[in-house]
């Protein structure tokens, strides 16, 4: 038996239950969840181990791990920020804030097409090496040059990696800050959230290792002629990335945020809450709604599944069918979730160093979602 740490309010023993399961018969090996209701803490549980190679370290309160796409829910909350302060127009031409992106037909795409991974860039023409992923610059150069892969808002298509490049350089040219320093003053700090998009070296002794999925990405054979096919002609995400310092120290906010469940779940509270939350106020009501204004329906040219896509998350669909109309979620490569469920005031949170296959959900997230 695995033990388990932290506190559950009683009426969500129901979680602890499923939390405990997953360790028993779904594989886990290290993992957090954590749930708010109307911003208080109801479920903050984890345990296993963090490593995976000597299974020595305990996974302790402060355990952080990368959580790969479930860093794209602190991009979008940082870009939703910066549009409720009139910093940010979501539909107005990136190009407005960012002139050299009108090269190539890009006039016209607006942040909510990359919000949205409508944009047509869902990865690089030019051929990029893993070095690259830490150059910032580079790669948001390499996209601001390059024509799209598709008519902007007509279809999704992934944006897993170049999503973080295009808006972390929209927040650094309408805010002057990188979209790490953003979100650590703005939304971080504030709430006292253990969440970190650029994880400097004094939390080095805290991060979980992450054990690979059985099947690597570059393993897959996509049909002939797709975006999907076209996608892997680039430099493959490799999970042993996660394990590389200059890979945490990088700001990469579609895939390399490290935190707990717990810190998710708090980075969401207010948002949960209508936008303010434990005397924390990151959006207005108004704010909150544009998660909400609905950019695509239908299936997606990368992920293989059919996407109801908003501002920055998914939208309930036949894929995700919960029960509340006002909810919206992402998750992470190998399992990790995040679930904001506004009309239950409820913000919920996964997070595990055992990555599952693919990349469209995982069966121990959904087991706890349900149990919450």
């Amino acid at each position: 038996m695995t033990d388990i740490h932290g506190h559950v309010d009683p009426r969500f023993q129901a979680v602890r239950d499923a939390f405990e399961e997953n360790f028993r018969s779904q594989g886990d090996v290290g993992a957090s969840v954590a749930v708010t209701v109307g911003g208080d803490m109801v479920v903050d549980l984890w345990g296993g181990t963090a490593t995976y190679d000597d299974g020595d370290r305990p996974w302790e309160r402060d355990t952080i791990i990368n959580v790969w796409s479930t860093t794209k829910t602190m991009a979008a909350l940082s870009c939703l920020m910066l549009a409720d302060r009139g910093e940010l127009d979501l539909y107005e031409p990136i190009a407005t804030y960012w002139p050299e992106f009108a090269a190539a037909g890009k006039e016209e795409v607006a942040t909510r097409h990359v919000l949205s991974h409508t944009a047509g860039l869902p990865s690089w023409d030019a051929e990029i090496q893993p070095s690259d992923f830490l150059d910032h610059d580079k790669l948001a150069g390499l996209l601001a040059a390059q024509a799209p892969w598709w008519e902007p808002g007509t279809q999704s298509g992934y944006h897993a990696i170049s999503q973080g490049y295009l808006l972390g350089e929209i927040v650094k040219r309408v805010s002057g800050r990188s979209l790490g320093t953003f979100f650590d003053e703005e939304v971080a700090q504030p709430l006292g959230a253990d969440f970190h998009i650029g994880t400097g070296p004094e939390h080095d002794s805290r991060v979980a290792h992450v054990i690979p999925p059985p099947v690597p990405l570059e393993t897959a054979q996509p049909a002939p002629g797709t975006v999907a096919e076209r996608m892997g002609t680039g430099a493959p995400l490799n999970a042993a990335f996660s394990s590389r310092h200059d890979w945490r120290r990088a700001e990469i906010p579609a895939a390399g945020g490290h935190g707990n469940a717990r810190s998710v779940a708090l980075c969401h509270t207010p948002t949960a809450c209508g936008g303010t939350a434990n005397g924390v106020s990151l959006l207005s009501e108004e704010g909150v709604a544009r998660i909400f204004d609905v950019q695509y329906e239908g299936a997606d040219l990368v992920l293989p599944v059919e996407l109801k896509m908003g501002m920055g998350f998914g939208l309930p669909s036949p894929m995700l069918p919960l029960p509340n109309p006002r909810t919206c979620f992402w998750g992470g490569w190998g399992g990790s979730l995040a679930i904001i469920d506004i009309d239950a005031q409820m913000s919920f949170s996964y997070v595990m160093n055992r990555m599952g296959e693919g990349t469209a959900g995982d069966t121990r997230g959904a087991g706890l979602l349900m149990a919450t």
